[in-house]
Formats: C-alpha cells, sequence, structure tokens
C-alpha cells in the first residue's frame, strides 16, 4: 500500500498491467453489473445542469428511462448515487458504435464540443475504483477485477502497460498532475 498526500493506492493498481480491449469485451462495463456507475455529488449537479447538452447524444429509449427515473438513482446496497440503468440493465447514457461497441452519450458530446462534461469521473478511471472515508479523512484507489476485463488484462500484460499509467489522464483529471507525478516516482523506485 502507496499513501500520497491523503490518498492510499492498493499495490494492485501500482504492479497490474492493463489496456481495455474493447474489440473484445465490446465496452461490457457500461452494459454489464447490477449498478450505474458511481457518481460525486458534484457530478449529480452536472449532470442536472449539462442534460440538455447532450440529450440529442442519447437514444429515444435512452431519453425516455431518463424522464421516467431521472439522471441518476441512489442504490442502497452501495449507499451511493449511480448513472440511471436501462431495463436490459446498461447504462442509461450508453449508446453503441457500428461495431457494437459501448461508448457514452455524454463522452461523444464532449468530443463533439457541445458539453463541458466529459463522463462521470468513476468511468473514466475505471478499472480503477474510489473509495472515501470521510470520517477518516482519506481517499483509496483500487483495482476492481472483474471477469470480463480478462482481454483488458492479458493485453496489458503483453503490451506491459501498468494499470495506472492506462489511466493516467483521470488520475490527472481527478487529482491532479502533482499527485500523478508523485505515483509515478513511487512507482520508478518500488520497481528498483
Amino acid at each position: 500500500m502507496l499513501m500520497i498526500d491523503n490518498i492510499l493506492i492498493s499495490d494492485e493498481v501500482l504492479e497490474n498491467q492493463f489496456i481495455c480491449a474493447l474489440d473484445k469485451c465490446k465496452g461490457a462495463c457500461c452494459y454489464e453489473g447490477d449498478f450505474g456507475a458511481p457518481l460525486t455529488l458534484a457530478e449529480k449537479t452536472i449532470l442536472e445542469n449539462s442534460f440538455e447538452d447532450f440529450r440529442a447524444f442519447l437514444s429515444t429509449e435512452s431519453q425516455n428511462v431518463i424522464a421516467k427515473e431521472g439522471l441518476y438513482t441512489y442504490y442502497r446496497e452501495n449507499k451511493s448515487w449511480g448513472t440511471s440503468l436501462m431495463p436490459d440493465g446498461a447504462c442509461v447514457y450508453m449508446n453503441r458504435d457500428e461495431n457494437g461497441i459501448a461508448v457514452c452519450g455524454i463522452e461523444q458530446a464532449h468530443k463533439a464540443g457541445v458539453c463541458d462534461f466529459q463522463k462521470p469521473i468513476s468511468c473514466h478511471l475505471y478499472p480503477i475504483r474510489i473509495k472515501e472515508n470521510k470520517n477518516q479523512g482519506f481517499i483509496a484507489l483500487n483495482y476492481d477485477q472483474w471477469d470480463i476485463c480478462k482481454a483488458g488484462c492479458k493485453l496489458g500484460q503483453d503490451q506491459k502497460m501498468p494499470l495506472f499509467r492506462f489511466v493516467k489522464a483521470a488520475l490527472i483529471r481527478r487529482f491532479g498532475e502533482s499527485f500523478y507525478e508523485q505515483l509515478e516516482a513511487a512507482f520508478e523506485d518500488l520497481k528498483k
């Protein structure tokens, strides 16, 4: 376990290798599982304020589910907020590209320059999950190992890509450049 500032980083984040293999899994993390993508309280507000910016990038079915269920859902089992789900369990913001790969409608709007919000940070960081303990005053970064990501693990091993480097942009987005530089330096020290 490594600690930088008030952030605990599990050894698995540094030791495991990973690159999303979307051609193999088809973005299964967007449509498998029992809960939507975790959201911060700030992201709930962003979704409320930005919905009209990315609405056109969602299917009619998704828009209908959002009208009925809302932009997000409280998951009692997790005691957390997350994206709402379609009746088939897919994220309400998910689309599929011409190859059947899951893509985020919010991210599509962001790439098109019509939405400032990229996508929930939990999606950007995946397969790293954040656990905040506000009472203890720390944040933990953990590797969420899931069978659907086996191809990503193999691809990461083949290309020798450390998990934390794969999600570099997301780590910088969430924790800043200085945090990432310290993480990189700690990783290099641990390799010696």
